[in-house]
């Protein structure tokens, strides 16, 4: 196995001008740099990237927080994130929380322990009080979850918008009793969504009816059971905002097993324009996010702030979704004339 002696040797160099070439440092003339890197590719030599970082005190690895890599919403978030991390020399770790409060503070120990050298919390389960302090620990960027914090970056959509968008599409197909499904995580986002879906009702006059949200849907499965009870509690449910594509194809599969016809008795949305959406029949309206732009700033904020600290500032990137309707909610009866 050669060495970095070995390299020196044919190089006709030292292995101090070596060492400078392989740990990327300053005052090595472009000859020089070609001299060894061509002695490396004859002899095969391969740098030992773990006693490189060892020695600069950096990892060149970034951990990912969320709540579980199944959703396919954070598996494609996960995909961009590590593309473009991997174009700024950093691996990525994924760290499933699973919403458990002790599972996230056990992945930020390893900023605190210096195993990574930054943080992207793609979901918040904790109270940010008790995120804040790690941050002395090194930086720590949300990308899809926020809240209004100062002192950190925030990459996201406008979440309250994009559910009141959403819901006065459903009012405009003409529905008038509306349901609310979401997983039941008091998150900011999770706020948001549901205060822009409150915030529609309020302004047609619409009520919000008891026992017309339901907390716990997170999946499929879950969208089968949330039409069931609607079906056997609330018969007269015309609408129903999920906030998730998986949940929003659980719903029309159990309804069409029911013989209940989607949208005309009961209109769907989803979120996050998830390849299920398109495949469902009829296809799902839903809310896309720009994934691939979102993962590029995150990333690019973050490497930022991993190379020097003091020369970034903590900013808010606000970037622009888009309501894709689809046959689940277009109930082709509703003339314009006819909408509230």
């Amino acid at each position: 196995m050669a060495t970095i002696e070995d390299v020196a040797k044919l190089a006709g160099l030292s292995r101090t001008t070596v060492s400078r070439v392989i740990n990327d440092q300053p005052y090595v003339t472009e000859e020089k740099k070609k001299r060894i890197i061509h002695a490396m590719k004859d002899l095969g030599y391969v740098p030992n990237s773990s006693a490189r970082r060892l020695r600069s005190q950096r990892t060149e690895t970034i951990a990912v927080l969320l709540p579980r890599v199944t959703n396919p919403f954070f598996g494609h978030l996960i995909e961009s994130l590590e593309k473009e991390a991997s174009k700024s020399g950093y691996q990525v770790i994924v760290c499933q929380t699973h919403d458990k409060k002790q599972k996230e503070i056990d992945y930020l120990q390893l900023l605190k322990t210096k195993q990574v050298d930054g943080i992207v919390m793609a979901s918040l389960t904790n109270d940010w009080e008790d995120v804040e302090p790690y941050l002395t620990s090194g930086p720590i960027v949300l990308c899809n979850e926020y809240m209004p914090i100062n002192g950190v970056s925030m990459i996201h959509i406008d979440h309250r918008q994009a559910a009141y968008e959403s819901t006065v599409h459903l009012i405009h197909q003409g529905c008038k009793h509306l349901a609310y499904a979401s997983g039941g995580h008091k998150t900011y986002l999770a706020s948001e969504r549901k205060a822009g879906f409150l915030v529609a009702l309020a302004e047609y006059d619409l009520p919000f009816e008891m026992g017309m949200e339901i907390d716990w849907a997170l999946d499929v499965s879950d969208g089968q059971k949330v039409f069931q009870f609607l079906k056997e509690n609330h018969p007269h449910v015309d609408g129903i905002f999920t906030g998730s594509d998986e949940v929003a194809a659980g719903i029309i599969y159990a309804a069409s097993q029911s013989n209940w016809t989607i949208p005309n008795d009961l209109a769907v949305i989803g979120f996050d324009n998830q390849m299920l959406s398109l495949l469902m029949v009829p296809a799902v309206t839903t809310v896309e996010q720009p994934i691939e732009e979102m993962a590029a700033k995150t990333v690019e904020v973050l490497v930022r702030k991993m190379s020097d600290k003091r020369s970034c500032q903590n900013s808010c990137f606000i970037y622009p979704y888009q309501l894709i309707i689809r046959d689940s909610t277009k109930r082709h009866s509703v003339s314009s004339s006819a909408q509230l």
